[in-house]
């Protein structure tokens, strides 16, 4: 089949196996490896080295950088960015001698979050829509939207705005992104855009 007929390009190198469902628009490059029974949404990036594991969900126009493993139980949301070298886990306490396929833990990636290159993502810890997780950063904990992760482990630096700049929130709890011009409300840890 063509790729004209597929709806999406792969790289002679791309090895993908049937029974995955690959959106149009979608590009995979060098090395990858899309395995049986995953879904990827409509005009999204891999880049070279990447596998998506049976039941992964990409959602639509998410990027994947190279080197990017994507394991049973990921699912990310739609305009998801992946950077390289970046690490999910499913398990919890993997041990090479116990089998545990049974007990992969499912790890939510929320709409627009961004992952800093090799920055780690233990298993079970969503990550809010638009949070932002720094280079290297290690999340051993639930993500809340918008919010700006760094460190190992990561704890929160700040907020992000959903064109991915810092935001300043005033004494009234209100910031504005500085390339948009979108307002947000900072409310009881939490953030929200108004506008």
């Amino acid at each position: 089949m063509s790729e004209k007929e597929k709806g999406y390009q792969a790289h002679e190198t791309a090895v993908i196996d049937e029974g995955c469902t690959i959106g149009a628009g979608t590009h995979i490059w060098h090395f990858s490896h899309i395995m049986t029974g995953c879904i990827i949404g409509e005009n999204c990036n891999l880049g070279q080295n990447v596998v998506v594991s049976p039941g992964v969900v990409l959602g639509k126009n998410v990027k994947v950088q190279n080197n990017v493993s994507i394991y049973t139980g990921v699912i990310c949301e739609d305009d998801v960015f992946l950077g390289p070298s970046m690490v999910f886990t499913n398990i919890v306490n993997p041990r090479s001698a116990v089998v545990r396929k049974e007990q992969y833990v499912k790890t939510l990636v929320g709409k627009g979050a961004s992952i800093g290159a090799n920055a780690t993502i233990i298993c079970g810890n969503n990550l809010g829509p638009y949070s932002f997780i720094g280079a290297g950063a290690v999340i051993t904990k639930e993500v809340k939207a918008y919010a700006l992760m760094a460190g190992n482990p990561a704890r929160q630096a700040g907020w992000m705005s959903e064109y991915g700049h810092r935001l300043e929130f005033g004494d009234d709890g209100i910031a504005t992104c500085r390339e948009s011009g979108e307002k947000y409300r900072l409310e009881n840890g939490q953030v929200s855009k108004i506008s």
